[in-house]
């Protein structure tokens, strides 16, 4: 072997051995501090997600079973968040109808469903005479509460007449027209609040 041929080979032999000494350096401290990446064939798991419980018929935000102030079961163990003076009113709306003789009152409970109500009042007259007898009603009990509707519609005709009390919509149809537009047949899956007894005369 020629001196110059010793010489690049002695060269050579130096660069790979610093080469191997800062792997050897970096193995004695530690893996490479850089991220390493994972591949597109490697299998990637998602983090499993935490699934809370709850008891049925328990609101959701509690599981422990309080409630607050506005909130109550209905009829069907359903909970219910309509606030406590919608459901008050809701139920003068029925008491007021059925001292007027009203037929077939119901109090569906529309709360988180719309935004424009919590309770739709429904009721059926026997004429269009008896129809405007029951909103005259319901608006002068309503008003004896300091309570106004925001708007009437459907008189004098009387087949549908609609009072807006802001969180309580009531329907005071005549048979044919209740029966055309079935308002409980597109609110199946409401709640219906129990309906009071009439604390009118017999």
């Amino acid at each position: 072997m020629r001196a110059d041929e010793f010489n690049d080979s002695a060269a050579l032999e130096g660069k790979g051995s610093g080469l191997a000494k800062r792997k050897n350096d970096m193995g004695e401290q530690g893996a490479d501090p850089r991220p390493r990446i994972k591949t597109s064939h490697e299998k990637h798991k998602a983090p499993r997600r935490r699934v809370r419980k709850v008891t049925a018929g328990t609101p959701a935000d509690r599981p422990s079973g309080r409630l607050r102030a506005h909130e109550a079961p209905l009829d069907r163990g359903e909970w219910s968040v309509a606030s406590e003076a919608a459901r008050e009113r809701a139920t003068a709306i029925a008491v007021a109808a059925l001292d007027k003789k009203a037929m077939a009152v119901e109090i569906l409970d529309v709360a988180g469903r719309v935004d424009y109500a919590d309770f739709l009042v429904i009721m059926t007259g026997r004429s269009d005479r008896h129809a405007q007898a029951l909103a005259a009603g319901i608006e002068e009990a309503l008003k004896k509460k300091g309570v106004r509707p925001v708007a009437v519609e459907g008189l004098p005709h009387a087949t549908w007449v609609l009072l807006d009390f802001g969180d309580v919509v009531v329907h005071v149809f005549q048979a044919e027209s209740r029966q055309l537009y079935d308002i409980e047949g597109l609110w199946l899956d409401a709640a219906r609040l129990p309906v009071p007894p009439s604390v009118g005369p017999e």
